[in-house]
This record gives C-alpha cells, sequence and structure tokens, in this order.
C-alpha cells in the first residue's frame, strides 16, 4: 500500500514531461512564445487587457481596422488618425477592439457602484429634480442612468452591462477571424 504515494508521483512527472509543463512554464511554454499576428496571440492568452510583451505586431494592426469597417463602425475612408483611435484586447480567446469616438471609456472598468459620488451629489444640491444627470457629472464608465429626486442622486435604472474582463460591454465588438 506504500507504493500508491510513489506510484501517483512517478505518473504525475510522466505526465509533467509528455506536455512540456515545467515549474518555470505552467502554460507549456506560452510564456517564451511571441506573437504578430492579434488572432493567434488571442487564441493562445485567451485574455488580457491590453497586449503584453508576447504580442510583437503593429500596435493597431491593419485586421483590427479594416474589422471595424467590416463592421461599421468606422469609414473606409476616415482619416488615418481617426482610424487610429482604437484599442484591442483578448477576451475569451477572441480579439475585441473599441473605438473611442465620442468621448467613449474604452480603457475604464465599468463603474457599478450605485454610491453616488460627491459630483453628483453636489449636482443634486444645484439640480434638486433633475431627471436625468449629464454623464460629464457621473463619469462616462457608469452603467447606471442617474437623476435627482428632491436634491437626493438615484440610480434610476442599469443601462449597461460590464463584460467579463469588466468593461462597457456596449463599447466592445469582437473581430472575426479572415
Amino acid at each position: 500500500m506504500r507504493l500508491y504515494p510513489a506510484l501517483v508521483l512517478i505518473l504525475l512527472s510522466a505526465l509533467v514531461v509528455l506536455c512540456g509543463c515545467t515549474t518555470g512554464s505552467p502554460s507549456g511554454g506560452l510564456q517564451d512564445s511571441t506573437y504578430d499576428d492579434p488572432f493567434a496571440y488571442c487564441a493562445a492568452v485567451g485574455a488580457v487587457d491590453a497586449p503584453d510583451e508576447r504580442y510583437t505586431g503593429a500596435a493597431l494592426p491593419d485586421a483590427i481596422i479594416e474589422g471595424m469597417v467590416a463592421q461599421g463602425i468606422l469609414s473606409a475612408d476616415a482619416p488615418p488618425e481617426f482610424a487610429g483611435n482604437a484599442v484591442w484586447r483578448c477576451m475569451a480567446g477572441g480579439v475585441w477592439f473599441c473605438h473611442f469616438g465620442a468621448n467613449l471609456p474604452c480603457l475604464e472598468q465599468a463603474d457599478l457602484s450605485k454610491t453616488p459620488s460627491e459630483a453628483i451629489q453636489e449636482f443634486c444640491t444645484a439640480n434638486p429634480d433633475a431627471e436625468v444627470i449629464p454623464a460629464a457629472v457621473t463619469g462616462r464608465a457608469t452603467v447606471y442612468e442617474w437623476a435627482c429626486t428632491d436634491g437626493e442622486p438615484e440610480a434610476v435604472r442599469q443601462v449597461f452591462e460590464s463584460d467579463p474582463q469588466g468593461y462597457l460591454g456596449a463599447f466592445w465588438y469582437e473581430l472575426e477571424a479572415k
């Protein structure tokens, strides 16, 4: 019966050798790999908020700009400086992008708090019955529509959802590989 732990240790060692895993690289060598294609990179890393040192391609690959055009986010004749106002990341092994456009909070985590900020409190003091508190006051990353009722701030309803990585999902688009 004392052979059982030794047998388990031998089998685990064999699995480590067969899969190429080492204690220095639990992902089986992923840490040492580099990618210049965003699709291969995202497939390998799964989820990351911004490309890291493993991605060696262009900061904003042509495939992402072409994807924004194909999905109607960007006009085909948009000036390069406007087209470049985008960021991308990996989620669930796919390539996702956000174009800043009209003050979109691409890089901010979704604000899920129902606790009013000082700015919201001050706005409601000055506008006690405002039906809507502007985004310039609430912050653009809030998931709620805010209003003032008798001078008190209130999160009236949720208008956005956060994605699995905590960003406002409505502004991020998955890019299909060609």
